[in-house]
């Protein structure tokens, strides 16, 4: 992969509570999020931490984590993961919108590319009035 593309592709942690009925919580938020559009990797590092690899323009760590509390999964509330939590919640809602993404928008992907066509120079532009054109 090219650096641009590097820089939609995030890794995170996704770390689930241990005082669960389930104490493998990971191991089954692993199995619900393998067909989410976006998901490129899972790993689950232990029976409560998940590392999740995702394209940013498909899906945040915010619709992730979203999708797995209304499963009925309990994420770590300690203040470390609430901190982290809310920097890479800020950080990817700050990327997206800084590439064109709407916050209620879940996948951009094609809105990006044509933003990024329509500012590069490439000869395919017609400098004339829209009213002129008609007329040729």
């Amino acid at each position: 992969m090219d650096e641009a593309t590097e820089d939609f592709i995030k890794l995170r942690e996704i770390s689930f509570n241990t005082l669960h009925p389930d104490p493998r919580q990971a191991y089954a938020a692993a199995t619900l999020l393998e067909d989410v559009a976006g998901v490129l990797e899972l790993e689950v590092v232990d029976d409560a931490l998940l590392r999740v690899r995702y394209h940013i323009l498909q899906t945040t760590l915010a619709d992730l984590e979203a999708l797995v509390e209304e499963r009925g999964f309990h994420l770590d509330n300690g203040i470390i993961q609430k901190v982290k939590r809310a920097l890479y919640r800020y950080t990817e809602e700050t990327q997206r919108a800084n590439l064109g993404c709407t916050k209620g928008e879940s996948n951009c992907t094609r809105k990006v590319f044509a933003t990024s066509y329509q500012q590069r120079d490439h000869g395919c532009r017609d400098e004339r009035p829209q009213l002129w054109r008609r007329y040729l």
